[in-house]
């Protein structure tokens, strides 16, 4: 039987305003309940790569906990995008976008999104790394793009689906959902597994 079919007596809760992670759930047939809460996306400076992720995927997941029921299954999610060891999130503004682009340029960067699956008996953290092969882009390019496509809501101020990624991401090394922002057929496969835990 099919995870949609099985996973029809669990309430899915998706933590997340993202439309994108959204339409991944609608396009696996997994009807979801969106809950949002407000949450300060801060992290001890001493973490490292897929542990800011996994942190931040974890602590969304907090402010739900004590409401959750039975056959609830609450997902959290977190990117960001691993650049010349730093952590890069989403741009604050038009100027902090461009700069985003231009240190990307040329380069190669990661790509890290953890994904926390919470019950009222487990809580399970899954991570996926995608490296990004960016060409060298022009100002001309990354003004064009920012001023366009507004990516004020994406890490590293990038989407891959958009026309930038078009243009100008020659290879990917891994999976290409996850860039989008959630790895998808690691999410899949982590509800089965907490199906089958559940109905053995």
């Amino acid at each position: 039987m099919l995870l949609h079919q099985r996973i029809k007596n669990y309430n899915i809760i998706l933590a997340s305003g993202s439309p994108r992670r959204q339409q991944f759930f609608k396009d696996l047939g997994l009807a979801v309940e969106i809950r949002l809460k407000k949450v300060v996306e801060e992290y001890p400076p001493r973490l490292y790569k897929f542990e800011i992720s996994d942190y931040l995927a974890q602590l969304k997941a907090l402010p739900h906990k004590d409401e959750l029921k039975d056959h609830d299954i609450l997902i959290t999610s977190d990117t960001i995008v691993w650049h010349q060891n730093k952590a890069l999130g989403k741009p604050n503004d038009r100027a902090e976008a461009v700069a985003m682009l231009k240190s990307l340029s040329g380069l190669t960067h990661e790509v890290i999104t953890s994904v926390c699956f919470s019950t009222t008996k487990v809580e399970k953290t899954l991570n996926h790394t995608t490296k990004v092969y960016f060409k060298i882009l022009s100002d001309e390019e990354i003004n064009y793009y920012v001023d366009t496509f507004k990516p004020y809501d994406k890490a590293g101020a990038y989407g891959i689906q958009e026309w930038i990624g078009q243009i100008g991401i020659e290879k990917i090394e891994g999976s290409f959902f996850n860039v989008v922002g959630l790895p998808v057929y690691e999410v899949y496969r982590t509800l089965e597994e907490l199906v089958n835990l559940s109905n053995p």
